[in-house]
């Protein structure tokens, strides 16, 4: 196994930017990218009003983008990280691509996965949750508050 030449910080921040990207075009800003040993191989952002696709979420996007640059729908030895709790939708497709791990930023309280009383991750996946998660929250809440004005 290659030895990590970047920090799970590195890679959030990487989102970060994609998050950015999504809050520019209006959408909410979430962002996701995957690693593969070290190297990103996915990054998207939330497109969900662009594509009018209530499916069109960041994870979903950098998931597709992932499969198709590994030749394969498994996203074995792959990290996400993502600047926000996947939803239910986005967690159940993460559990069938059988990722290695995931990489939160900002938690969901509302719509996040984790409120879910049964286990929705694949069991191999592993979790780590608070990376960036204040500059995930800023994001998101300086978002909803240009909304509201």
């Amino acid at each position: 196994m290659t030895p990590a030449l970047f920090s799970d910080d590195h890679f959030m921040t990487e989102a970060l930017q994609q998050a950015k990207k999504a809050s520019d075009a209006g959408e909410i800003p979430v962002g996701a990218v995957i690693a593969c040993r070290n190297r990103i191989i996915a990054k998207a952002f939330n497109q969900t009003e662009r594509l009018n696709d209530v499916t069109a979420h960041a994870e979903m996007l950098a998931i597709t983008a992932a499969t198709q640059y590994l030749g394969g729908k498994y996203l074995i030895d792959c990290t996400l990280y993502v600047t926000l709790e996947p939803c239910l939708m986005c967690a159940g497709a993460l559990y069938w691509s059988q990722i290695d791990r995931i990489v939160i930023g900002a938690p969901d309280p509302k719509r996040g996965f984790s409120r879910i009383q049964s286990p929705v991750l694949h069991p191999k996946t592993k979790l780590m949750t608070g990376v960036l998660a204040a500059e995930s929250q800023v994001l998101l809440t300086k978002f909803f508050q240009r909304l509201r004005t």
